[in-house]
């Protein structure tokens, strides 16, 4: 066998055992019964360090090392060895012991975190978070790093990004947006919801979802739609791309803004290309990048006039209360802003503040500014600084997210970033579809899709974020395409003059 098609056949290997956790996982957080959780942990324990030691194995290293600069491969294969090359030279410095000892510790840490959320208990959960942060400054002292060691986990989610290039965004963003959400709460006029109370069955929200799913480009016959606690899409294999969402009972827009979100995320992964498949290149191009994505389809699509003229009906028909609710009527209560506890609740207008104040508390943490016992008053703080308001117990507040209790630092600032890249990409879109308004006012969301499909999708990671951003809308990431859509759009939804 040649070194090409040894070093692809390693990657399929590698595959293989990442489909598996992926069930597993997927399993964990959807069906698994709770007494079934220790054990389950030791097994993805197990075939995490097996992924692991093959991830980094001195064999991929060697075929790493032949192929590096070889004559004759595609533009693909030079991808894929250059994105794994960057990946095994990361993660070489990590020992697969204590990768598959951190595993073990965050699928307990989870477990922990969904009992603590639940009896809003943060110190039963305490120890648990400290060890998960003691295991991300470890990766980081592996992964090495130049100015902070939170550059060093940020790298893993959105490749090139830095704490004093998120700070350079945010300070300016932040001086945008809180004085315009001042101005909506005092001056613009709420829009009526009053139609949207009630009690409404899982049933009836599950094929609202479906409906959306199926209008979006879903493929349900390489996917499904389930129930969970914290919504995730995740990528089981080929043609096994599952969606998850959570149904609350008095909130019928809820559950079908996280299905678009979810399955933004699903198209996306539906989308790739079949030949970079178990090639390295078989995921997004970075976690902001595959944010855009699920932002876009919930927001920039989902919160739309044009949406809910195509998609009124279709609401009216599955929930009757709704069904002698004007269009107009329908979209303004889709686009009600306002400061909330809850990130996975909060509007678009507010919603980046949520993940300012999550960097600010995650950096000090790391760097070890801030010790896990403050993190609660800090936590509260921070929501009234950024926010105006101010959580009464731990399970709207520091435990709300699953993402500490994993050891995902780093992670939170990839939704602010798909916020910004998802009106970026948007604005394009709209330049080379001239009547997409009309098209999606009309049912047909395939065009977007189509575009998405054509320039993002099918790529995976062969490019970096930043490449990529420049390759599909032809300049650098630029946040003001972000502002300028959410001070238009709320500015007419909200009366301001």
């Amino acid at each position: 066998m040649d070194t090409l098609a040894a070093y692809k056949e390693h990657l399929r290997e590698i595959g293989k055992l990442e489909s598996a956790l992926a069930l597993l996982q997927w399993d964990q957080r959807t069906n698994l019964p709770r007494k079934g959780h220790p054990a389950r942990a030791e097994v993805i324990g197990k075939l995490t360090k097996m992924a692991f030691e093959m991830s980094v194995s001195d064999k991929l290293g060697q075929y790493l090392d032949d192929l590096q600069g070889q004559e004759g491969l595609t533009e693909e294969e030079r991808a894929s060895v250059r994105a794994v090359g960057k990946s095994y030279r990361r993660h070489k410095a990590i020992p697969p012991a204590f990768y598959e000892e951190y595993a073990i510790a965050a699928a307990h840490s989870e477990s922990a975190w969904e009992e603590a959320k639940e009896k809003s208990n943060f110190s039963s959960f305490q120890p648990h978070l400290a060890r998960m942060i003691d295991y991300a400054r470890k990766f980081a002292e592996y992964y090495g790093y130049e100015d902070s060691p939170y550059d060093a986990l940020i790298e893993e989610y959105e490749p090139g990004m830095t704490s004093a290039q998120l700070s350079t965004i945010i300070e300016p963003l932040r001086g945008e947006l809180v004085p315009f959400i001042k101005r909506l709460l005092q001056d613009g006029k709420r829009p009526d919801d009053t139609f949207m109370q009630g009690e409404f069955p899982e049933e009836m929200q599950r094929t609202l979802s479906s409906r959306a799913l199926a209008a979006m480009g879903y493929d349900f016959d390489a996917g499904r739609l389930d129930q969970t606690v914290h919504p995730f899409t995740t990528t089981i294999g080929p043609n096994d791309v599952r969606v998850t969402t959570r149904f609350l009972p008095h909130d019928i827009l809820s559950g079908l803004a996280s299905s678009m979100h979810e399955g933004g995320h699903a198209l996306y992964d539906q989308g790739i290309r079949d030949d970079l498949r178990w090639s390295g290149l078989d995921e997004g191009a970075s976690y902001g990048i595959h944010e855009s994505q699920s932002r876009m389809w919930e927001n920039l699509v989902g919160r739309s006039r044009p949406f809910w003229k195509f998609f009124a009906p279709i609401a009216g028909e599955v929930v009757p209360q709704l069904s002698s609710v004007s269009t107009e009527k329908l979209y303004r209560a889709a686009n009600i802003a306002e400061p909330s506890l809850v990130r996975v609740e909060a509007d678009e207008v507010t919603y980046n503040l949520h993940i300012m104040l999550r960097f600010e508390l995650e950096e000090g943490l790391i760097t070890g500014r801030i010790h896990t016992a403050d993190l609660p008053e800090l936590w509260r703080d921070a929501m009234q600084r950024y926010l105006g308001i101010v959580p009464e117990d731990d399970a709207h507040g520091v435990l709300q997210d699953v993402h500490w209790s994993a050891g995902l630092f780093g992670y939170f600032p990839s939704y602010m970033l798909g916020n910004l890249y998802s009106a970026q990409f948007f604005a394009t879109a709209r330049k080379e579809i001239p009547d997409l308004d009309e098209k999606i006012a009309q049912g047909n969301l395939k065009e977007l899709l189509s575009w998405l499909r054509e320039n993002i999708h099918q790529y995976g990671k062969m490019y970096e974020p930043k490449e990529l951003i420049e390759r599909v809308t032809g300049e650098a990431p630029d946040s003001s395409y972000f502002v300028r859509y959410i001070v238009d759009k709320y500015s007419d939804v909200y009366s301001l003059h």
